[in-house]
């Protein structure tokens, strides 16, 4: 809906190979977040309406930084009443793996279907499509998605409408983004086939400061 931030299901914690992004002196307090939460969150709208990718007509890449995960800690704490370290510190431990670290993008997937019948058909069409999503810089080869790294969110009958995404590139294609390639973006699955030449310059511009 238009206006809305989603908060989107838990990834689930796993160890991280480099330091957070995100720590308790980057959070605002309860009290602090209740009266600056208006205009945080019409911040974070805007920012994530560049970094928003209808990738197909059911699916949406939401590309994540410490932004959009740092809004996503905020409203756990606030939704949950979390105000003690050990449960800030948890909450990092959930989201901050999201946050690019300079090699890569990090997305969420969506799969979005209003009618709940139609819904169940479609995931279990789509089993397997987080593992064929891709991004491409000009003049390389396509950069396949891994897909939910410390959790199934696949059963033997469907995938997930969930996906937690990362796209890991090499050097030269950190380069290449750096020094104005095209990003093109796609899904190559049996159920669901398309993609986009070139993101807008909004959005490419958003997310190569992912790079840095």
């Amino acid at each position: 809906m238009p206006g809305n931030v989603p908060i989107h299901p838990k990834p689930a914690g796993a160890a991280r190979p480099r330091p957070a992004r995100i720590t308790p002196a980057s959070l605002l307090t309860l009290e602090a977040y209740a009266k600056a939460r208006k205009d945080f969150r019409a911040k974070v709208i805007a920012h994530k309406k560049a970094r928003t990718v209808h990738l197909a007509e059911h699916l949406t890449l939401q590309f994540e930084d410490e932004l959009t995960m740092r809004y996503q800690i905020q409203e756990m704490l606030r939704i949950e009443r979390i105000f003690e370290e050990e449960g800030i510190r948890g909450e990092i431990d959930v989201y901050d793996p999201l946050v690019p670290d300079g090699s890569n993008l990090k997305a969420t997937m969506l799969i979005e279907y209003e009618d709940a019948d139609e819904r169940k058909r479609a995931l279990a069409r789509l089993k397997g499509v987080e593992d064929r999503v891709w991004v491409a810089v000009d003049g390389h080869e396509r950069v396949f998605a891994v897909a939910d790294e410390d959790l199934d969110r696949e059963t033997d009958e469907k995938t997930s409408s969930v996906h937690f995404l990362r796209f890991e590139f090499t050097p030269a294609m950190v380069a290449a983004v750096k020094h104005g390639a095209a990003l093109a973006m796609g899904v190559d699955h049996p159920a669901m086939s398309a993609s986009i030449a070139a993101v807008g310059s909004a959005t490419r511009e958003s997310l190569v400061r992912d790079f840095a």
